[in-house]
């Protein structure tokens, strides 16, 4: 999403490139460019005027030291006022009361369902119990997507069909939580224009008629500009808690994550991409500078690596990667959790220095499929013992799965290299020697 914005910043950086110390004309020129990629990205003027003048104050204050680049001081500066820019600090989900409550609103289309079933994924999973509320009254369909989403993600979805009412069907499906040990109630409401009064008129009683715990606004961050403006009009007649940024993946300008704090005044606390259930992650404004700037955000791509992988699994494939087993089956299972994680590109602009290299390389979500195909056209004594695919076998998988013998090849190979690899790795990690030569092989002396 930030990829145009992190490459003009990277542009206004160099400005400063081989300078020997920052002056006023040279911190002038590079504000200037700053201040266009903020624009450029979509971000409210004044946000960027406010910010930029920060950068500016902050930087003619400052002396270079000898071991630091003024190009390097910049992006610091940068780094640390786009951080207080977008809340400094991550805020946490308030779950208060027995049950706790969240009311979701927002326009149409903004993906608030979709939202509701990742945030209920995402609360199951610190084993508490959730119910999800249907009080979207209007859309024919509203219903029927989440309980799909509900019977995908494991959780109860509370409904009353018949009832058009959503001040009762909430305070229902609280009661209903209540009798049946429900810890957490998520609300999904009907998606509602600004400007439409009833609508809002109705959202603000089943407000007050239930005092949520917390008020998320799902905003869809595609939306820009105009993002900020909504929100700023919601949070006049809600009074919300915090803000959810959909649809991250998309082609957005990311105007709206940098400017919603700044001009609503409420946190973000979640941003979403894509439609897996566990594409979501709690915001945190320090590793989104990090990657709007092209540092990466390791942190975040190992917590999500985390959820996927638990330590049994981890424990048994180590086991079997010793003794020399690690099979079809395996490289599978593996296949299945990477994929968990989310968009495959977002992943790997996770990576430092990774962004810019992706910028304009097309990562495509169903890369995986000519490898699974391969797989699973093969038979279970196949995948246990990878060494029994011959060249007729391997013809058959290649016709099986509808790829060419070339590709069963490349899988083959692969396979095999990464064994041969996973081997090593454990071999030098299990002795003082192979830790010396591990620690020669990444450039270090051992001890």
């Amino acid at each position: 999403m930030f990829d145009n914005l992190s490459t003009k910043l990277d542009k206004a950086f160099k400005t400063l490139k081989g300078q020997g110390s920052i002056t006023e004309i040279n911190v002038a020129a590079t504000i200037k460019e700053i201040r266009r990629a903020l624009v450029d990205a979509d971000v409210n003027y004044k946000v960027a005027k406010e910010v930029t003048d920060k950068i500016k104050d902050e930087a003619m204050g400052r002396d270079v030291l000898t071991t630091v680049s003024p190009g390097q001081l910049m992006t610091k500066i940068v780094y640390d006022e786009l951080t207080q820019l977008m809340g400094g600090t991550k805020e946490d989900v308030v779950l208060k009361g027995d049950p706790a409550v969240i009311l979701l609103s927002g326009l149409q289309g903004s993906g608030k369902t979709t939202f509701a079933g990742k945030l209920a994924t995402f609360i199951k999973k610190q084993n508490r119990t959730v119910l999800l509320v249907a009080c979207d009254i209007y859309r024919p369909a509203a219903i029927d997507q989440l309980k799909v989403l509900g019977e995908q993600v494991g959780v109860e979805v509370y409904s009353e069909p018949e009832n058009k009412n959503p001040v009762e069907i909430s305070q229902n499906a609280i009661a209903y939580a209540k009798k049946n040990n429900k810890k957490v109630v998520i609300i999904d409401t009907a998606g509602r224009l600004a400007v439409d009064e009833q609508m809002m008129r109705e959202i603000e009683l089943v407000k007050r008629s239930i005092n949520p715990s917390e008020t998320l606004f799902v905003v869809d961050a595609m939306t820009g500009q105009d993002a900020v403006n909504t929100a700023k009009t919601f949070n006049d007649r809600l009074n919300f808690d915090g803000v959810v940024l959909t649809k991250l993946d998309g082609d957005a300008r990311g105007g709206a994550a940098l400017s919603i704090r700044a001009v609503v005044e409420k946190p973000i606390k979640f941003i979403s991409t894509g439609e897996k259930m566990e594409a979501l992650d709690m915001f945190y404004p320090d590793r989104m500078a990090q990657r709007i700037l092209g540092m990466g955000d390791v942190i975040s791509l190992v917590e999500r690596a985390q959820q996927q992988f638990d330590e049994d699994e981890a424990k048994r494939i180590n086991q079997k990667i010793r003794k020399n087993q690690f099979n079809f089956d395996d490289f599978l299972s593996q296949l299945e959790q990477i994929k968990k994680m989310g968009n495959l590109k977002d992943l790997v602009g996770m990576i430092p220095g990774m962004s810019k290299a992706i910028k304009d390389v097309e990562i495509d979500d169903d890369a995986f499929k000519p490898i699974e195909a391969i797989i699973k056209s093969m038979t279970p004594q196949e995948r246990a013992q990878p060494e029994l695919l011959n060249g007729s076998r391997r013809r058959r998988l290649a016709k099986g799965s509808g790829t060419d013998i070339q590709q069963v090849n490349n899988l083959m190979k692969q396979f095999e290299d990464m064994r041969k690899v996973m081997r090593t790795m454990n071999k030098m990690s299990s002795t003082k020697g192979g830790m010396q030569q591990m620690a020669k092989m990444m450039g270090m002396r051992g001890k």
